[in-house]
């Protein structure tokens, strides 16, 4: 059974890079990174204030993440800078290690992020950058669902103008019902209405639509009702008899100047355990969504190009030192922009580096322009980003089992109660549990058989034969990964798992993204031996199990 159709790429002109696709692409890529300027600006800002730090921090993020990073990465057309799936990591941090004082928990974490580049870099010396395909999909999909269900909580009070008390997930749920009744009318007129764009712009049946940036019109349309309703003064109106006050801590307060808004680092924790137990959780988080991301959008490049993940690893790892320095929050590939980048037209890296510029133009000539946005604007887009990171992931996870669905919720449920570091390692702990039911018990299967995957290659001619035996599964697929990878090019690859009494759904994920690649670069692979064992669940990637 082949796992996929084979796509004609001998045909393909992939457009250069470096200096010569400039000269090629100049034009393409300044329009699409233009446009993803657009998109970022609110979401760098927002993204930001959602992680407790400063506006300026997530422009630096953008900044840095495209002019800089842009040019030592290992990837083509995807958009660097500050992500929703990193609010939780920054802000939890900031809480830590601050203990109530955010201006000094902000710094503390500056260093954290420095330290945690550096560990980015020494990984990507250490070959990690492929580490992330083999983690668990469900723990993944798990972790950003809750991101995207803790993001939603956060935001809700801030689109609606309404005080909080708790500070906890649980608190901030219990406090809802009395945000409803007790919203600031003016705020929420403009978080409700920008919330309401944002869900409905993309799905109007309008060409033109489709091409308007839905953030960009969100904050147009916020700064204009701000403007009317006085926000730059501070002042009290009544509303059906109740008094509610409005003014410029309804908006984005940035510095005055470029250079007012960078912050040094602080590393005077540095011998803390809580320190380290935050660069250990930027670290991974960061390093994870960042190259499932580059895996993703690879995926969708027209010109099927293959990111180089370790020097992608590198980049990030450089660009986060640097962020740290200077006071930006940490980076990844960021799959929203990235996608909407591919749309646009982009050709090269240059793009990503041009969308940078522009971020730096606006804000070193126009930064007025930013204390116009009110923040209930930035709530309400990352509300609905909050939402979109929650139920597609939850789709996704269902299509491939309910085994997979039980973990997809233990992780939610440990990270929104707990932490997401908490949550990351329960999940794993389900899986590998899922796994000794499944197999350990009912069969005469070793505990080696879990670290260790069996397999052997038989090469006549053009046509290799990898055969798998015992047991393939997430931690213990990295040899076999390497084996395949290392094949030779342009030949013809069967991989029979007749003889695996038990294959996880990662493993069969990534022998089914081989198996494309290696078709993609003008050779045959497929899986074979299908027949002695059972699907899990009907999707093509569901785990397997021995036919007894």
């Amino acid at each position: 059974m082949s796992s996929s159709t084979q796509h004609q790429t001998k045909n393909i002109v992939r457009p250069k890079d470096w200096i010569q696709g400039l000269r090629e692409n100049w034009k393409s890529d300044i329009i699409s990174g233009f446009v993803i300027f657009l998109i970022a600006l609110p979401l760098c800002i927002g993204i930001a204030i959602a992680s407790g730090a400063p506006p300026m921090a997530g422009i630096l993020s953008g900044i840095v993440g495209g002019m800089i990073v842009s040019l030592i990465s290992g990837s083509y057309v995807t958009i660097n800078g500050p992500a929703a799936g990193l609010i939780v990591i920054v802000l939890g941090s900031i809480e830590a290690l601050g203990k109530g004082d955010m201006a000094a928990g902000f710094k503390y974490t500056l260093a954290a992020t420095v330290i945690a580049g550096l560990f980015q870099i020494g990984l990507s010396f250490l070959r990690a950058g492929t580490l992330a395909n083999l983690f668990p999909s469900a723990v993944i999909h798990g972790m950003l669902a809750a991101i995207g269900v803790i993001i939603f909580i956060k935001q809700f009070s801030v689109a609606l103008g309404a005080a909080v008390v708790s500070k906890s997930i649980p608190g901030l749920i219990s406090e809802m019902p009395s945000n409803i009744l007790n919203l600031n009318p003016e705020v929420a007129l403009i978080g409700i209405l920008s919330i309401i764009i944002v869900f409905g712009l993309p799905a109007l049946p309008w060409a033109v639509t489709k091409k308007i940036p839905a953030p960009l019109l969100v904050v147009t349309i916020a700064m204009i009702f701000a403007w009317f309703f006085g926000f730059a003064q501070e002042h009290q109106y009544e509303f059906f008899g109740k008094q509610y006050s409005v003014g410029p801590k309804s908006l984005v307060n940035i510095p005055s100047g470029f250079i007012e808004g960078l912050t040094a680092p602080d590393f005077g924790i540095i011998g803390t355990f809580d320190f380290w137990k935050q660069v250990f959780a930027i670290t991974l988080v960061a390093s994870l969504e960042s190259q499932l991301t580059v895996t993703a959008i690879d995926k969708l490049d027209p010109y099927r190009r293959q990111s180089n993940l370790n020097l992608e690893l590198f980049a990030k790892g450089v660009g986060n030192s640097i962020l740290g320095m200077i006071g930006g929050l940490p980076i990844i590939a960021e799959v929203v922009r990235s996608s909407a980048n591919i749309n646009n037209g982009a050709k090269t890296r240059w793009s990503n580096f041009f969308h940078g510029f522009f971020l730096f133009s606006f804000i070193l000539l126009i930064p007025g322009v930013v204390r116009m946005i009110p923040l209930a604007a930035l709530a309400a887009i990352l509300i609905v980003t909050g939402y979109r990171l929650s139920i597609p992931e939850l789709k996704k996870t269902w299509k491939v089992g309910i085994d997979q669905v039980l973990i997809f919720f233990i992780t939610i449920i440990f990270t929104v109660s707990v932490d997401l570091l908490v949550g990351i390692g329960v999940g794993v702990l389900a899986k590998i549990a899922f796994h000794f039911v499944n197999v350990l018990l009912p069969k005469n299967i070793t505990i080696n058989d879990f670290f260790t995957a069996r397999y052997s290659l038989e090469t006549k001619g053009d046509k290799t034969k990898v055969s798998v035996e015992g047991l393939a599964v997430f931690f213990n697929f990295l040899s076999l990964r390497t084996a395949l990878y290392n094949l030779e090019k342009k030949k013809e690859v069967e991989i029979d798992i007749s003889g695996l009494l038990f294959l996880d759904h990662t493993v069969m994920e990534n022998l089914l993204s081989f198996c494309e690649r290696y078709q993609e670069d003008g050779g045959k692979a497929k899986i074979v031996g299908m027949e002695a064992s059972k699907p899990l669940w009907h999707h093509p990637a569901a785990g397997r199990k021995k036919v007894s």
